[in-house]
């Protein structure tokens, strides 16, 4: 049973920063100083999937690689800060072992609401998989994975039958890995997090992953910092258990120790690292799946 938590309390639960002090700031320099060593691997910068000036994304492909997998990345900020400009970091471990890498972007709140968000995002997945032969990759190969707010979204490419769009693609995407991420989205409500969001009990139950029918779901890496809250832990097991609940793939749940909500992200696709190599091994397995 979900735990009943007064409005300070959600305030608190739902803040990452409660964790280390309030600071996150040299985490995002973090995140844009890695992304900005990564701009030398050869990106194409600002590829358009959609028609919003917002629906771009920015791609890179192993040199001499013939339908190399991708790893598509969603970046956080609670669905209203960052950008795919700061979100590149994974890009030279995931040339390294041989994928193609994303970074996507979509439009942020308030001049978006978190479904059409979603929208977007499934929309640059379906953009991606029609551009593979083009574009160099392989469309039965493209994993999605998100930080945060990122892994919500990327939850929300995963659902088949979801009610408020038609279905990606079968097999796409293939699978996903999710950080740190918030998978039922009652909790926010009149939170200061709340304020651009806007969202209702109507609005925030049709884009809570965990709500919807999670048959079908692609295999999945769910895990989590060791300093997070409690919520944010809670979160991430009780979307895992509904997964495997619906009879689709039980995903790989873990801690990762000694990381924050801020930096778990950062060892994506490292390998030797809880992160990396859980994402390694998922890559191997869409890789080799016929």
């Amino acid at each position: 049973m979900r735990p009943s938590l007064s409005l300070a309390e959600r305030e608190r639960e739902y803040s990452p920063s409660s964790c280390i002090g309030g600071n996150y700031a040299p985490y995002l320099k973090a995140y844009a100083e890695r992304s900005a060593a990564a701009a030398a691997c050869r990106f194409e910068r600002d590829l358009a999937y959609g028609e919003r000036p917002s629906n771009r994304l920015d791609l890179c492909v192993p040199a001499g690689a013939q339908a190399a997998p991708l790893l598509v990345f969603i970046h956080g900020g609670y669905w209203q800060q960052l950008s795919k400009d700061s979100s590149l970091f994974a890009a030279p471990d995931c040339l390294a072992a041989g994928w193609a890498f994303a970074a996507i972007d979509y439009t942020l709140a308030p001049v978006a609401t978190i479904a059409q968000m979603a929208l977007e995002c499934r929309q640059a997945l379906r953009w991606l998989h029609a551009s593979a032969d083009r574009l160099g990759f392989d469309a039965r190969r493209i994993v999605v994975a998100g930080s945060s707010a990122g892994a919500h979204l990327a939850a929300m490419a995963g659902l088949r039958g979801w009610a408020g769009d038609a279905d990606l693609p079968a097999g796409l995407p293939a699978a996903a890995v999710l950080v740190s991420g918030i998978y039922e989205l009652a909790p926010l409500i009149g939170t200061s997090i709340d304020t651009p969001l806007a969202l209702t009990s109507a609005s925030a139950g049709e884009v809570s992953p965990q709500l919807q029918s999670l048959a079908g779901f692609p295999p999945a890496v769910v895990c989590w910092g060791e300093i997070e809250t409690a919520q944010f832990q809670r979160q991430s097991r009780d979307f895992a258990a509904a997964v495997a609940g619906a009879g689709a793939p039980r995903p790989r749940l873990f801690e990762v120790p000694g990381r924050n909500h801020f930096d778990v992200i950062l060892e994506l696709a490292t390998p030797g690292t809880p992160l990396g190599d859980a994402t390694h091994a998922l890559m191997h397995q869409e890789s080799t799946t016929p």
